[in-house]
């Protein structure tokens, strides 16, 4: 998979079917788009290309505080796993945004790609005042030669749907369904940086983890069993999100209780995936109440498989 985050670096791609879109998750409602992109590419023995925008469009012209499913480089490894020849990441700007549809055809589309085939919504909206639509391309393609193919409503519907539903779900810590709906466990990257030392001082020493993107979306308060990967091993852990109550605080933190694992790790990045909901976060009245579920908690996290 080739990526390009500057359109002039792309080279001269061999009968383009190329798609257009944001791919926030790359879920399972997806699948679809992609599967018809290699078996349009295919046929004619062609390149796959995705073109992608950042930052995402609607925090340009739109709500300024979306959050997202992925940060790029976990979209790319997870368009990649589809088998994309060609990732082209755009820059969205304001005057991008202005390109009138006519022009963002000839001079973007036909002049950067040179498609064979374009693959897109029947509701796909492009160019100044989204003037730019399906039909536009359909009347424009008999002049540049190339095929416009339409994605079924009920596939726009599908993805629509379910990423509605992995942001409610993930939002509500119901990581089980949200891991269902993207095919894939959730994942969190960052950094571990010092806390306050409160979880070694009870026995049970947390790794607090600074997540590198502020546009990631991060799951609802409560504790959770995650995997976590380190210098690519794998560990199981419990993750804390939330405020510590029964400490007074009042600052959410991200921190993960590492099963069998004591090395020191500040500075270094750590993802964790989620895999299972435990409980809640709960103020318990006073440091002996919380150890004894903390145990319970482990217990749980040794017994479960994955």
């Amino acid at each position: 998979m080739n990526l390009y985050k500057n359109i002039d670096d792309i080279p001269e791609f061999k009968n383009a079917v190329i798609t257009i879109g944001s791919f926030d998750g790359v879920h399972l409602g997806h699948a679809e788009i992609l599967r018809q992109l290699k078996q349009e590419a295919e046929s004619i023995n062609g390149e796959m290309v995705v073109i992608t925008f950042f930052p995402h469009p609607k925090q340009i012209i739109g709500s300024k505080d979306i959050f997202m499913l992925n940060t790029p480089a976990e979209k790319y490894s997870l368009l990649s796993a589809y088998g994309i020849n060609h990732i082209v990441e755009i820059p969205f700007t304001r005057d991008f945004a202005d390109i009138p549809a006519l022009e963002y055809i000839s001079e973007f589309l036909v002049k950067n790609f040179k498609p064979h085939t374009i693959i897109i919504g029947y509701d796909h909206r492009f160019g100044k005042n989204r003037c730019g639509d399906f039909r536009m391309l359909e009347i424009e393609s008999v002049k540049f030669d190339f095929v416009v193919k339409e994605i079924p409503k009920h596939v726009l519907q599908n993805i629509t749907i379910s990423s509605t539903a992995i942001r409610n779900a993930l939002l509500k810590g119901e990581v089980e369904k949200a891991n269902e709906l993207l095919g894939y466990f959730y994942p969190l990257s960052g950094i571990v940086v010092q806390g306050d030392k409160r979880g070694r001082e009870i026995g049970f020493p947390t790794a607090n983890i600074q997540v590198h993107d502020t546009n990631k979306l991060i799951p609802g308060k409560g504790v959770y069993i995650v995997k976590v990967i380190i210098d690519e091993k794998t560990y199981k852990g419990m993750l804390n999100i939330g405020s510590r109550p029964t400490f007074n605080g009042s600052n959410i933190s991200i921190e993960v209780y590492i099963l069998n694992f004591n090395e020191s790790i500040y500075g270094k990045n750590i993802k964790v995936e989620f895999i299972k909901w435990l409980r809640p976060e709960i103020k318990f009245s006073g440091i002996e109440q919380l150890k004894q579920q903390l145990e319970e908690d482990k217990k749980n996290l040794t017994e479960y498989n994955f």
